[in-house]
């Protein structure tokens, strides 16, 4: 499981049959004023101290000759994701990260001293982005990786390296080759196995905080969430990781509302639950203008497996239940799960069909490392 910060928590026994670790929102309230997702960063490697020219001259040495030491080579700007990190707001107080540059070469055949490198720590599923924001220089997805956005300069040759049968006293020496100077974005999408979508106020925070310990924001108006919210949810005695976004609008995928900012963050998910608000009384509309934003935004949303659940069934008679759940499996052309999240009912079905896309999906291919 990649938060392995999770593991080895004490469980609970939910009151429908299924288990849940015990502290795991990782957005505390403290910090939901704080999820960045996008930031600007200026780097630059260090650049190659110079070679040295420099002559050795003891006394009783009578042909002493070129010792001109080599210039050190400068630092690297290196990425690398690690855990612990949910958001990249360490990058909106810092957004210069210029590396060391390598000590010129000294007399005595002395080497100049190697430039520090600087490691930016980022959170897993970090994209890096170079400065035109569309093409992806790497994809961070696992614990440990590392990539290189910016090799050190070499360092000069000191006099010493050109010496030879005919130049026995050569008088130069190289400069060091200058450091590599780029601006790069990094945007995080969330790692997650199932990611909630509907229109605002669908009861999207409910079914999460209802299914695990996470504790979004619930209240009974529009764009109650603001920031996405992660929770890890438990069934079977099987695990898996469920974010929630902020409600999509009709014309989210043009940027209008909260959708375009946050969709992102469910492109890596195996699976998408469509939560339809029960009590509404144009639930084919609603349904519908869900399906087309997801379309619309990528291909890859558009033909990620969808499970299409009827929420809030806590507050309608039975004829109601009836009536919706036809319209929407009439306009969906595939089963609907009837659920409420306040109720608990019908939570552990939605659970299990999640989980069995979750396991039957392959697993997505992952970019190799790359190289300046």
């Amino acid at each position: 499981m990649r938060f392995a910060a999770l593991r080895g928590h004490p469980r609970l026994e939910h009151p429908f049959g299924f288990l849940y670790p015990l502290s795991l929102d990782p957005f505390p309230k403290a910090a939901q004023m704080k999820f960045l997702d996008l930031a600007k960063v200026y780097i630059r490697s260090g650049g190659g101290g110079a070679g040295c020219v420099s002559f050795r001259r003891e006394k009783f040495v009578e042909f002493g000759g070129p010792d001109g030491g080599d210039g050190g080579h400068g630092g690297s700007v290196w990425v690398e994701a690690v855990e612990g990190l949910n958001t990249l707001i360490d990058y909106r107080y810092q957004q210069h990260f210029f590396a060391k540059s390598g000590q010129p070469g000294m007399g005595s055949q002395k080497t100049g001293k190697t430039g520090d490198d600087i490691v930016m720590k980022v959170p897993l599923g970090t994209e890096i982005l170079d400065e035109d924001e569309e093409t992806v220089l790497a994809d961070l997805t696992e614990v440990g990786q590392r990539v290189c956005l910016a090799q050190g300069g070499n360092g000069g040759w000191g006099n010493l390296r050109f010496k030879s049968s005919t130049n026995r006293a050569p008088a130069r020496a190289n400069p060091g080759q200058e450091g590599i100077e780029r601006t790069i974005w990094l945007r995080l999408k969330l790692i997650a196995d199932a990611g909630l979508v509907g229109l605002p106020n669908a009861g999207k925070s409910t079914f999460l905080a209802a299914v695990s310990n996470a504790r979004p924001k619930i209240a009974d108006y529009p764009f109650t969430t603001l920031v996405p919210n992660l929770g890890v949810v438990g069934i079977d005695g099987h695990e898996f990781v469920m974010a929630d976004i902020p409600g999509l609008i009709e014309g989210a995928s043009e940027g209008r509302g909260l959708g375009t900012q946050f969709l992102a963050h469910v492109e890596r998910c195996k699976v998408l639950l469509h939560l339809v608000d029960g009590t509404s009384s144009t639930i084919t509309k609603d349904y519908r203008t869900i399906v087309t934003e997801l379309e619309a935004y990528s291909d890859v949303l558009g033909d990620k497996p969808r499970i299409l659940a009827l929420n809030k069934t806590d507050a309608m008679d039975t004829k109601q239940i009836t009536d919706r759940r036809r319209a929407l499996e009439k306009a969906s052309g595939g089963p609907v799960h009837v659920i409420s999240g306040v109720a608990g009912k019908g939570l552990p079905d939605v659970l299990r069909a999640l989980y069995a896309t979750i396991t039957t999906e392959a697993p997505v291919k992952e970019a190799g490392p790359w190289q300046p």
